[in-house]
């Protein structure tokens, strides 16, 4: 089981900002394929992967990061400064 945490307009799309799930992905990107099969606000929410980050227990990582063992995937679009 996996932790996965949605922000912004991530968590709009997909209708809630946290949910727990069982995953056979190895990679984040991986687990966005998961996730966008889901259901149309998944895959609109994942449709721009220029506008994802991502962080695995709480470390910013690439999509192409392993998440085998983690406790928690973030998702947020781009952090501005200001």
């Amino acid at each position: 089981m996996i932790e996965l945490r949605y922000f912004a307009w991530l968590r709009e799309r997909v209708g809630t900002g946290h949910e727990t799930v069982e995953t056979k992905a190895a990679t984040v990107g991986d687990l966005i394929e998961e996730l966008k099969a889901r259901d149309e606000g998944y895959a609109f929410a994942f449709s721009d992967l220029k506008a994802i980050r991502a962080a695995v227990d709480q470390d910013l990582v690439d999509l192409d990061a392993p998440i085998v063992g983690a406790k928690e995937v973030a998702f947020f679009p781009p952090m501005t400064g200001g």
